[in-house]
Order: C-alpha cells, then sequence, then structure tokens
C-alpha cells in the first residue's frame, strides 16, 4: 500500500532542520520588552540561506515541564516565521509521542497540542524517532531505540497506528540512532525488519538518517564496505525524507553529535540510497552549527557545500 505522503509539487531537494532549545544562543528566548522570540542568530543564518533551503522543520522543544499549551509556543513560532524567509513548506519534528513505547502511554494532549501546531502553522509533515523519548513519563536524555522483541513491534505499529489516525500531517517515522556510548538495544530482531515491519503495516512515510543506519551497522561490528549493506531490508519505497547529522567516530565509537560535520561514510550511503528509493523529495541538513553572528562554524563549511553538491546532482 502506498504510504500517506505529503501533497508538495515534485521534489523538495535540500532543507534544513534546527533544534530551538529554549534560552540557547541559537533558539528561542523570552525578555520583558521582546517577549517570547526566537534568538538573532537563526534569524540571520535562514536569512543569508534563503536561496540554499526549499523547506524548515524544527524540533520541539518543551520550554518547561508544565502541561502542555499550544498557546505558551505561539509567540515563539510566531516571530520564528516573521523574521525568517517564507519557506513554501514547513514540518516539524516531535520528540513526546514515544512510538516504541510498551507500557500505556496518553497522548491524548500531546497530539492535541500538536495539531494545534500544525493548523497555525501549516506543517506538510511531523516526524519523530521511531524510539523511546521517555520511560514511565520520565523525559530520557537521548532517545533509545524501540524494543527489537515481538512485544515491541506489536506496540510500535500500534503506536503508530494510533498517531496517524488522530494527527492532522502525515506522520514520517523515522529510523532511531543507536549512537554507541549513548544507546542500546534489547531484543534480537534486526532494526531494519523491525523498522520496515512498522512502516509498511502503517502505511507510513519513512525518513531514513544516514547516521543512525550507520549507527546501527557499527553497533553490530560492521566496518568498511559493511556499512553499507542490507539496504534492501529498508522499507525504500516508503522513504521520502533523508537526514543528514553531524557524527564523528571517536576510537571504536559511533557518535551522532550533531554538530554539522558530516562523515565521508554519511555522504556515500547517501550517494547509495538516492537510486534507491523512487518516492524520496527531501534531503535534510540537520542541526548546522552556528556561530554567535549566525554563520555557518568553519569546521561545517565543507560538509554543507559537499551535501550542497550532491543534492544538486541528484536533483539534475
Amino acid at each position: 500500500m502506498r504510504a500517506r505522503f505529503p501533497e508538495v509539487n515534485g521534489r523538495l531537494g535540500l532543507g534544513v532542520g534546527m533544534d530551538l532549545p529554549w534560552g540557547a544562543p541559537v533558539g528561542f528566548a523570552h525578555d520583558p520588552s521582546r517577549g517570547d522570540h526566537v534568538t538573532d542568530p537563526v534569524v540571520q543564518f535562514l536569512s543569508s540561506h534563503a536561496g540554499a533551503f526549499r523547506y524548515l522543520f524544527t524540533s520541539f522543544q518543551p520550554r518547561s515541564r508544565n502541561r502542555l499549551d499550544p498557546r505558551e509556543y505561539f509567540g515563539a513560532y510566531d516571530d520564528l516565521f516573521a523574521r525568517t524567509p517564507a519557506f513554501s513548506v514547513r514540518a516539524l519534528h516531535q520528540t513526546t509521542f514515544s512510538l516504541g513505547a510498551l507500557e500505556a502511554y496518553d497522548r491524548g494532549r500531546i497530539l492535541d497540542f500538536t495539531n494545534a501546531l500544525v493548523e497555525r502553522y501549516h506543517f506538510a509533515w511531523v516526524n519523530e524517532d521511531l524510539g523511546l523519548w521517555s520511560l514511565h513519563g520520565r523525559p530520557l536524555p537521548y532517545p533509545l531505540p524501540p524494543y527489537l522483541t515481538p512485544a515491541g513491534l506489536d506496540a510500535a505499529i500500534r503506536n503508530t497506528a494510533e498517531v496517524q489516525g488522530k494527527l492532522l500531517a502525515p506522520l514520517f517515522v523515522e529510523f532511531p540512532g543507536f549512537s554507541d556510548g549513548t544507546s542500546f538495544f534489547i531484543g534480537h530482531m534486526h532494526a531494519y525488519d523491525f523498522f520496515r515491519a512498522v512502516v509498511e503495516e502503517t502505511r507510513s512515510p519513512a525518513t531514513l538518517d544516514v547516521g543512525h543506519l550507520l549507527s546501527y551497522q557499527w553497533l553490530l561490528g560492521k566496518r568498511g564496505e559493511a556499512l553499507f549493506g542490507e539496504l534492501e531490508r529498508l522499507p525504500l519505497d516508503h522513504c521520502f525524507e533523508i537526514h543528514l547529522s553531524g557524527c564523528a567516530i571517536d576510537g571504536d565509537s559511533f557518535m551522532d553529535h550533531h554538530h554539522g560535520v558530516l562523515l565521508d561514510e554519511q555522504l556515500e550511503l547517501l550517494r547509495r540510497l538516492l537510486p534507491l528509493c523512487p518516492n524520496l523529495s527531501a534531503i535534510t541538513y540537520e542541526d548546522p552549527r552556528l556561530d554567535a553572528e549566525g554563520r555557518l562554524a568553519p569546521e561545517t563549511v565543507t560538509s554543507f557545500e559537499r551535501l550542497r553538491a550532491a543534492v544538486d546532482l541528484w536533483l539534475s
């Protein structure tokens, strides 16, 4: 069955994803005179790269532990979209659905909150990593993969179907990260097979993060050419979006740093995925590192240029 893809005109090409934490130099802020607002480096970066990016997604960051109220976020998001280029496509990266949870988890308020943002800002899709963002309501510092067991698979399918059925925008299910030192997994199912089963059973569009794919194979002990194997086990026909965020290999550990510096292996895996994903439309440079003036940090410039060249070649 065909996935529930968003309605866009042709290939979108290159987009940018930005994590906008509250109180950070690059993020959302509040002061008595300006109220809630996006910080100036974000505005400067997006304005200076208006011709490079075709769409923007923002990662949801809770501003407090209080009950979710969309009105507490409207000021910051209104300011973001008023002061940055008018991207024809906007999307939201959620971090609260916890699609891999085994325990009962009331998503009603989260869905109402997300739908309020979708309606106000016309988000074309919402995506979230297929994993555990909290355990029994306690947030985790880094999302864990789902339980790679039959019970974990049933729960992930059930949770994803629930969110897909109640969300006003398509839910993109993202292959989770397996970053060494911050992540581990339980169960013996191959994560590629697990992910494909969830996506196909729920008719979900898929997001493939190349760093996440590499981190899983790395954690299995794969190196060299073996890192790029088994791609046929993924739901390639459902892939609408590919993410690339900064990663590093530290000794024998694969780290998903989100620092803007792309590994050669990430760009090589992107090159191999491009001809295999017939419905691919969007390639996202996720969490570029910026300086205080809103410029790309010097160590990230080459990565951005190489990614942009790869996308231009794909579009040509």
